[in-house]
């Protein structure tokens, strides 16, 4: 039920205050600096910020927010956007990453998923299909 005007009068939405994009997603971690420096060294992440339970992280427009939780390896349900899935799965394959799908055709492009130091499933795509929408 909308508010309104508090003068009393009439009052009409816009698309201000809509959502335009995803800002940032949670990833949870056991221990904070092990799983930074997943992010850190194999998909080259800086460090925004560290606190003692959680660090920002970004590359490009893709932040990532570590949390320190025990509750660990689940499927984060996001998609970080990547130039090529398949370069992306050549160079975390040479590190021993575990994929739990090769890259291959999807219903927003090429993507690939695999899991974090923590066990994670996060999932990469390729950001110039989506640009296509």
């Amino acid at each position: 039920m909308p508010l309104g005007d508090p003068q009393g009068g009439d009052f009409e939405y816009t698309d201000e205050g809509l959502p335009e994009n995803i800002t940032a997603v949670r990833v949870p971690t056991k221990n904070l600096s092990a799983g930074m420096k997943f992010y850190i060294n194999l998909l080259g992440m800086d460090v925004v910020t560290e606190k003692e339970s959680y660090a920002v992280l970004r590359r490009g427009n893709a932040v990532i927010l570590m949390e320190v939780s025990d509750k660990v390896g689940i499927d984060t349900g996001f998609y970080i956007g990547v130039d090529d899935p398949y370069a992306l799965h050549r160079r975390l394959i040479d590190e021993g990453v575990v994929f739990m799908v090769d890259p291959e055709a999807g219903p927003v492009g090429v993507y690939t998923s695999f899991r974090d130091g923590d066990g994670n499933v996060i999932r990469a795509v390729d950001r110039y299909a989506i640009d296509s929408f």
